[in-house]
């Protein structure tokens, strides 16, 4: 079946803007550039943090889900129809950029190393705004030359390109599990998507609320091991 992506957080939405209006504060936006060939588990990391933000952080933040196109056919083959396309918005009206990974197999380079995509990056990159992206989405940032003296990291294995694509673009590579350089957030993996959801919340509300939203979320800790540990 077809999943509407804002169907499973509408009661959060609604939330949400209301917890906002009753604070009296301007929320910060964040857009969530959806890739066809989309690995779910990163996209729904930013979706589920950003919804428990609204339900129970002490500092609610929106995110809007942006599609290249009205049909997206995940890596699992999940279908999706996003709530907003490219084409109808304007990135002014956001404070940073979440972007999930995906499988190349699944068509994921087709749309995230694509002039509009890239330029999207760029355009957030210019501004100064948070970019957050989840496993190879990286290769996307470096593909729009935003790495260029950086230290990023993404997914690789023995054998494999992606390292060599990030430092072909100028990348510093950092083989562990989230790298942040000033703005930009990177990681290695799938598993990694909540970790760089909090940090993307942190960036966008405090540390306090990202913390707090954590113990809520019976989301533990990762040690220094797990964080530092190389992929090979």
């Amino acid at each position: 079946g077809v999943v509407q992506v804002g169907e499973l957080e509408m009661a959060a939405e609604v939330f949400v803007i209301r917890r906002g209006a009753q604070r009296g504060k301007e929320m910060k936006r964040g857009m969530m550039l959806v890739a066809n060939g989309v690995e779910p588990l990163g996209m729904w990391a930013f979706s589920e943090v950003r919804g428990w933000a609204g339900l129970v952080g002490d500092e609610a933040i929106e995110l809007a889900d942006v599609g290249m196109q009205a049909h997206i056919k995940t890596t699992f083959g999940l279908q999706l129809q996003p709530n907003n396309l490219l084409n109808d918005i304007n990135l002014d009206d956001f404070d940073a950029l979440a972007i999930p990974g995906g499988f190349e197999s699944s068509g994921f380079y087709d749309d995230a190393l694509s002039e509009p995509f890239l330029e999207v990056i760029r355009h957030f990159a210019a501004a100064k705004k948070v970019i957050a992206s989840v496993c190879v989405s990286a290769i996307a940032l470096g593909e729009a030359g935003v790495l260029k003296g950086k230290k990023a990291t993404t997914y690789h294995q023995v054998g494999g390109s992606r390292k060599h694509q990030l430092t072909q673009n100028g990348a510093l590579f950092i083989d562990q599990a989230v790298v942040i350089d000033d703005n930009l957030i990177t990681s290695t993996g799938p598993g990694t998507a909540v970790e760089v959801a909090l940090t993307l919340l942190e960036k966008l509300s405090s540390k306090d609320n990202a913390d707090n939203l954590r113990k809520i979320m019976r989301i533990p800790k990762p040690s220094k091991v797990w964080l530092q540990a190389p992929q090979v």
